[in-house]
C-alpha cells in the first residue's frame, strides 16, 4: 500500500521527556490518518531458530516469501534469496561465519533453546553491521538498552560466536555483546506473519531495528498505530509505517502500544515490567489500578495474545477520545478496535486526501477496512 512519503523531521521532533528518555512529539498539528514516519530497518534477522528444519520460505534480506525461482547462496547454502538484488546484501563475512556456525551447530546447539539460536542470529546481524557500516553500527549502540553486565546467555553467545566466526575489523567484547542484546530486547520489532483467523498466536517472520522508531513510547491508549506489508511486491516492504488514531495538536506526545489495548491492568503492567523494565502510570492505568478483582477479570474475557510488538514508554497519549472517569477507553474501543474475531487489532483511518479525513478505517493486523461510523454520519 502506497502510504505516501511522510517527511518526519518535520511532523515528529525528537524531546526528552523526564523519566521517559528520548520521545517523539508531534512538531504540528497531526490529523487521523496522517503518516507521520516512514522508516526503513537499520537490520533485519530471521525469527526463526538457527537449525529450523525445513529451512525458513523466506528471503534472508526482505522476508517476501520465496517462490520456485528463489536462489540459495552457494558459497554457505544457508540462506536463500527472492533476487540478485537481495544476495548482494549477504556479505563474505555473514555467508562464511554462517558456514562455520552451521558446521559446529550439532555440538554447541543441541540443548540450546530457540530463543538462543535467534539471540545467535541477531549477533551476528550486528556484528556485520559494524563492519559494513560502522556509522549505522554507532547509531545502533545509540538505542535505550544497558545489560553491560552480561548474563549466562550473553556469555555463551559471545563464546561461541568468538570461536566460531571469522575476526572483525571491530573489537568485539563481552560487554558489547551483553548490551547489544538488551538493545535487541527493548527495541526489536516483528514483522508479522499474516493473520489468520484462529485461536493460535501470529508468529514473527523476521525482527527489526528502526531507530527512530524505538523512540515511540507505548500508552495504553496510543494515538498511533503502525503498519507493516511484508509481503508487499513494492520496494520497502520492510518498512514500518506509522499513522496517527486521530488528531493530536502539536506539542503532544505521539505514541504506540506495546500490544493489543484489549489486554487487562495486570497483563499489561506484567509485560510491561518483565520486557521493558518500567510500570505504566497512564491515564487509563490510573483509573484501572483502582478497579476490583471482577472489573479486571471482565476485561481479561476480551484479553488476547498477539506479538505484534511495538517500542517506546509513556504516558498521556490517548488525548483526542472522549474519557469517562469509570471507563476512559470505552470510546476507543467502540471505535478504533477490530471487531474481526481474534484480531485483536488497531484501526486508523487511510491517509486522508486533501483536507477531507478518510471515512475508511485499517487494521493494522488484520488488514481488513470498514467505513468510520462516527465520520460517516458527521
Amino acid at each position: 500500500m502506497n502510504d505516501g512519503g511522510a517527511k518526519s523531521e518535520t511532523l515528529l521532533q525528537v524531546t526528552e521527556i523526564n523519566g521517559r528518555g528520548r520521545s517523539l512529539v508531534a512538531a504540528q498539528p497531526l490529523r487521523a490518518g496522517q503518516v507521520v514516519l516512514r522508516e526503513s530497518p537499520l537490520l533485519l534477522y530471521s525469527a526463526f531458530p538457527f537449525l529450523s528444519s525445513p529451512p525458513p520460505p523466506y528471503c534472508d534480506h526482505c522476508f517476501r516469501l520465496l517462490s520456485q525461482s528463489a536462489q540459495r547462496c552457494q558459497s554457505c547454502s544457508l540462506v536463500s534469496f527472492c533476487s540478485p538484488n537481495c544476495i548482494s546484501s549477504h556479505t563474505p563475512w555473514l555467508c562464511e561465519s554462517l558456514r562455520r556456525l552451521h558446521q559446529s551447530s550439532s555440538a554447541a546447539f543441541a540443548d540450546q533453546s530457540p530463543e538462543r539460536q535467534v539471540q545467535a542470529r541477531f549477533l551476528l546481524s550486528a556484528y556485520n553491521l559494524a563492519a559494513a557500516s560502522p556509522s549505522d553500527f554507532q547509531i545502533l549502540l545509540s538505542l535505550q538498552g544497558g545489560g553491560e553486565n552480561g548474563d549466562s546467555t550473553s556469555e555463551f553467545l559471545h563464546s561461541l560466536l568468538s570461536a566460531v566466526c571469522p575476526p572483525l575489523p571491530v573489537p568485539i567484547s563481552p560487554e558489547l555483546t551483553a548490551a547489544l542484546l538488551a538493545k535487541d530486547k527493548v527495541n526489536g520489532f516483528g514483522l508479522m506473519e499474516p493473520f489468520a483467523v484462529t485461536n493460535e498466536k501470529r508468529s514473527v517472520r523476521a525482527y527489526g531495528i528502526y531507530p527512530k522508531t524505538s523512540f515511540l513510547n507505548h500508552d495504553c491508549l496510543p494515538n498511533a498505530c503502525r503498519f507493516d506489508y511484508v509481503d508487499s511486491a513494492s520496494d520497502g516492504n520492510t518498512d514500518i509505517i506509522i499513522r496517527m488514531i486521530h488528531d493530536v495538536p502539536q506539542g503532544r506526545e505521539v505514541c504506540l502500544s506495546y500490544f493489543p489495548v484489549n489486554m487487562n491492568y495486570s497483563s499489561r503492567q506484567e509485560r510491561l515490567l518483565d520486557d521493558y523494565g518500567f510500570r505504566c502510570e497512564c491515564d487509563r492505568c490510573k483509573v484501572e489500578s483502582s478497579w476490583s478483582e471482577d472489573e479486571n477479570e471482565d476485561m481479561e474475557e476480551m484479553d488476547g495474545e498477539d506479538d505484534e510488538e511495538e517500542e517506546g514508554v509513556g504516558e498521556g497519549c490517548g488525548d483526542g477520545v472522549d474519557d469517562d472517569s469509570s471507563f476512559p477507553h470505552a470510546y476507543f474501543f467502540a471505535r478504533y478496535m477490530c471487531e474481526k474475531e481474534n484480531c485483536f487489532g488497531t484501526l486508523a483511518p487511510l491517509p486522508p486526501k486533501g483536507h477531507d479525513v478518510s471515512r475508511l478505517l485499517e487494521c493494522n493486523v488484520c488488514g481488513s477496512v470498514k467505513e468510520d461510523e462516527v465520520v460517516g454520519n458527521a
